[in-house]
């Protein structure tokens, strides 16, 4: 049997424990829900900030989210024991768990099914079928769990059902819990904790309340932890050898939310148990939640619409099912989460933000214009932008956002290149938004010529961008500290962002802020060139005691991957230095799950680097396949013409494609995370896999990459351009390209009848490959002829 099975809309894992960390996510407007195949589950809210509903048992920092959790026995989840109480075949074991954990039973049959609005485990053990489903409410945060059991069995059986819903250590200043009868909910009680005076008005309206809420009411309830599970342990918890649970409530014990129902069933007998978990404010909104909960329409599969996101840019089809069953539908599903949640934050990163607003340009080009006006309102009159956007009035900087980095203006003509590319609102660019501190107003197109010129001013006598505290590497803090030390990456960052706006500029003929830009770009790829090319590929940069690091002579983070995409982009490589360096990135950074984002990876500190040093070796920005990254030397090998070698890292990216990558990787293909393990000469055990961390810039410029290089499908002007980079390969394929209210039906062929593209629209050659908006029928049919590659 294969360990992952896809359909059309979802995804099939055959084992609990392959993939011991694999999972899938759901969210809707205010509330996610990352569940693991085992059951264990992590849940946030927005109350404004990111909050959780359930914890550990042992009190922990609240924190972003982290990279690679570690599931334990303790850790949160959503859990089912089943009791048979009455039984005469010694074959049927007296204790089990579905999912899997806690009691980590072997089943007859195990599936986890990952949809796209909603998560299923199809289960089969001692004569039993079961199958659980979570979903979301459209409106709440609030967790829908159906458990359905039937006997396949020719005997009359007798269960316990014990939905156990640990609540964890809620709070050193007051938790508790107990039994709301008016709604059939078990009730943990816990006060958010705070010194400050001034913290108690901001948090008293907290929803302090976690409620299991049952549509039946259970035969008897447990509220606290160590009784639950007594001299026992969760495999066997002691409470579960007696007749019932002890109705016992805690009081400031770590709570607990365990429930009882006795269920007898007749052969091929089905019964059916559903509950409501999630975060109120108190006794009235619990009762309101159960009220919304148990409505019928919230129980049927395909009726909740949330997370149903088409692709809404293009809809492929290859020779490759397992690539378009992703970039069809989990790809985009990706996207939009970032767009409708801002990653579960109030205060993106700025360069975030930006990207996000980048890829939302192809889902909803409306929403992606909001996105850029409320960044460029909270640019500062000197032309700076800030470290992260703030997106309610509530809001404040956080974490990361609190240290200075130099590289946020450089996305901004970036993001602004890709909406104008699918919208043709160059309107926009005449827009007047004001500033953060001052009561001047400026255009939009004012705006980006501010910040590039304030980007400009930050070089040193060399021409070189100074990187500060970090550039888009958060953790290399250190290199420029006190104020010297520069950023190769920054630098050809910079040439591209203005190279970028320059084209901008020219289509709107402002001609002398084109040749402006132009020649900023000309001095940054200038610049690098004299004092960063180290005779086979970029180095990252000069250290503030002027030590340029990143070169052959450094044992550890001898090459970094940043320089080398970008000095493609910005234009700064000549035809040489791309041979060099495309070669050093294969013999160096090349993995089976792409590209390093350095190698080798640091083993200790460098106190002229920074904090990235310490990760360990392989891990995020220490030698990670960051994602991110290596999508933008996706997006940079397709403009420069290098489409093999860039399709072949995308199919590198995609996770699980087949049963070695998902064992590899850990993870279903169902998104991208941030990062796969590196170091893969270093530590081989561990490298490839997956972070599982859905929150990452990658899925964007992979969508970019995928319109404009692989299929070559990008808006020009009033036009839509067509520029096909399809694998040697793919002797056909056939794309949906949704572009303005038109769906243009583009069939790729191979051809020994052309010698160069040819572009047919409704049966009429093209003289170029332009293809007009036109009016009338919103459905063009074109296909493009590519003259067969050489055997």
């Amino acid at each position: 049997m294969a360990l992952i099975r896809t359909t059309k809309q979802c995804v099939t894992l055959t084992s609990p424990s392959a993939l011991p960390s694999a999972g899938h996510f759901l969210w809707n407007k205010s509330a996610l829900l990352q569940v693991n195949c085992q059951g264990y589950v992590s849940a946030q809210f927005m109350q404004p900030e990111p909050s959780k509903y359930t914890n550990s048992p042992t009190l922990e920092a609240a924190s972003f989210m982290q990279p690679e959790p570690a599931y334990f026995s303790h850790h949160p989840g959503r859990f089912f024991y089943i009791k048979e109480t009455q039984t005469s075949s010694p074959s049927h074991s007296q204790l089990w768990s579905v999912p899997f954990a806690p009691v980590a039973n072997k089943a007859e049959k195990f599936e986890f099914i990952a949809h796209t609005d909603r998560i299923e485990w199809h289960i089969r053990n001692n004569d039993f079928e079961v199958k659980l489903t979570v979903r979301l409410h459209p409106d709440h945060a609030l967790e829908l769990w159906e458990f359905s059991i039937v006997n396949t069995s020719n005997s009359k059986r007798t269960i316990d059902v014990y939905p156990y819903f640990p609540f964890g250590y809620r709070s050193w200043m007051h938790q508790q819990s107990y039994y709301l009868h008016e709604a059939n909910a078990l009730v943990c009680k816990a006060i958010s904790p705070y010194q400050k005076t001034a913290d108690y008005f901001k948090q008293k309206d907290f929803k302090d309340l976690t409620a299991l809420i049952a549509e039946v009411e259970p035969r008897s309830f447990e509220g606290r932890q160590s009784a639950f599970e007594g001299g026992g342990n969760l495999a066997n918890p002691e409470a579960l050898t007696n007749a019932e649970l002890s109705n016992s409530e805690a009081h400031y014990e770590v709570p607990t939310a365990a429930l009882q129902y006795t269920l007898l069933l007749k052969p091929k007998d089905q019964q059916v148990l559903r509950f409501a978990f999630g975060p109120a404010q108190n006794k009235s909104e619990i009762e309101q939640l159960r009220d919304a909960a148990f409505t019928s329409s919230n129980w049927v599969s395909g009726n909740d619409t949330s997370n149903k996101h088409p692709n809404t840019t293009f809809t492929a089809t290859t020779p490759l099912p397992q690539f378009d069953h992703f970039v069809n539908l989990w790809l985009p599903r990706q996207m939009h989460y970032h767009k409708d949640l801002n990653r579960m934050t109030t205060d993106p990163q700025t360069r975030n933000y930006l990207q996000d607003a980048m890829g939302v340009s192809y889902l909803d080009p409306a929403h992606a214009r909001d996105m850029l006006t409320r960044c460029i309102k909270q640019q500062h009159s000197s032309g700076a932008l800030p470290d992260g956007i703030l997106l309610n009035a509530s809001s404040t900087l956080k974490y990361i956002n609190q240290i200075p980095h130099t590289d946020h203006a450089v996305w901004l003509p970036i993001a602004l290149e890709a909406y104008l590319d699918e919208s043709d609102d160059l309107d926009f660019l005449n827009t007047p938004i004001g500033f953060s501190d001052s009561n001047n107003v400026a255009t939009v197109f004012e705006h980006v010529c501010m910040a590039l010129n304030h980007l400009a001013l930050e070089r040193d006598e060399r021409g070189l961008s100074y990187i500060g505290e970090g550039d888009w590497c958060d953790p290399m803090n250190m290199v420029g500290y006190k104020g010297k030390g520069v950023s190769a990456w920054l630098s050809m960052a910079s040439a591209y962002a203005f190279r970028v706006w320059a084209n901008t500029c020219a289509k709107i003929e402002k001609n002398e802020q084109q040749e402006h830009f132009l020649s900023l770009a000309e001095q940054c790829n200038s610049a690098v060139n004299h004092y960063l090319w180290s005779s086979q590929w970029y180095a990252r940069g000069i250290t503030d005691d002027g030590r340029t690091f990143g070169v052959d002579a450094d044992t550890e983070g001898k090459i970094f991957l940043n320089p080398q995409t970008w000095a493609l982009l910005s234009g700064a490589a000549s035809a040489q230095q791309k041979a060099s360096l495309l070669a050093a990135v294969d013999a160096h950074l090349l993995s089976p799950s792409g590209v390093e984002l350095l190698a080798p990876s640091f083993t200790k500190m460098h106190e002229d680097i920074g904090r990235v040093t310490q990760k360990f070796a392989g891990s995020a920005e220490n030698g990670s396949v960051y994602n991110h990254a290596a999508a933008f030397y996706i997006f940079a090998l397709y403009q420069v013409g290098e489409s093999e070698r860039a399709f072949d890292l995308v199919c590198r990216m995609l996770p699980g494609i087949d049963d070695d990558q998902a064992i590899r990787h850990g993870q279903l293909p169902t998104f991208i995370p941030n990062y796969y393990r590196g170091a893969h000469r270093q530590y081989p055990r561990t490298a490839g896999r997956s972070s599982q961390l859905f929150n990452t810039g990658t899925i964007h410029w992979l969508q970019r990459s995928l319109v404009e290089g692989l299929f070559g499908v990008r808006g020009q002007g009033q036009a839509l351009y067509i520029n096909p980079q399809l694998p040697a390969s793919w002797e056909s394929a056939h794309l949906t390209r949704h572009f303005r209210g038109a769906d243009f039906k583009i069939h790729f062929t191979r051809s020994n009848a052309v010698d160069a593209l040819t572009v047919t629209l409704n049966g009429k050659t093209l003289p170029n490959a332009l293809i007009p908006r036109g009016e009338g029928s919103t459905t063009r049919q074109v296909t493009v002829q590519i003259p067969q590659t050489p055997k």
